[in-house]
């Protein structure tokens, strides 16, 4: 398989950068001040071992700061590291469907419609990645040189 680059925007280096920030914040919380809240969206189906769910909400917020690293700092690599984290996306959704059938409050999610509400946002954090990393863009040649 042929490496490619894509060349993006300034609009969607600044959209990759804030989703990059995005990453971390959020995974700085589940190591510190937010871990209880994240262990609502653990999904009820694995062990409700308390310290699986920390763990898990553990393991996830390093991801979710290597992601946002990740986002700042290889801006050659990011249509790649927009599909993983795309993967990623995906795969902790069913935390976010578990934290809505099994009616568990968390981040002021305290309602099912807040909860159901929150299930919608999971597909514009996956279609903003895919744009700002450049996954609809023209794709151009490593040899060529471009992009960034």
């Amino acid at each position: 398989m042929k490496l490619t680059r894509v060349k993006t925007t300034r609009t969607q280096n600044f959209f990759r950068k804030l989703l990059g920030l995005m990453m971390i914040l959020p995974g700085i919380a589940h190591l510190t001040f937010a871990r209880k809240e994240f262990r609502a969206q653990v999904p009820r189906w694995l062990p409700t071992d308390p310290a699986f769910m920390d763990f898990v909400v553990l393991a996830s917020g390093l991801v979710e700061i290597a992601f946002g690293i990740s986002l700042l700092a290889l801006p050659k690599h990011k249509l790649k590291i927009g599909i993983v984290l795309v993967v990623f996306y995906v795969l902790i959704f069913p935390g976010n469907i578990s934290q809505y059938t099994n009616r568990i409050n968390g981040f002021g999610l305290d309602t099912d419609n807040k909860r159901l509400a929150r299930l919608f946002f999971q597909p514009v954090l996956i279609l903003w990645a895919l744009w700002a990393c450049g996954a609809f863009n023209k794709r151009e040649s490593l040899s060529t040189g471009h992009g960034s």
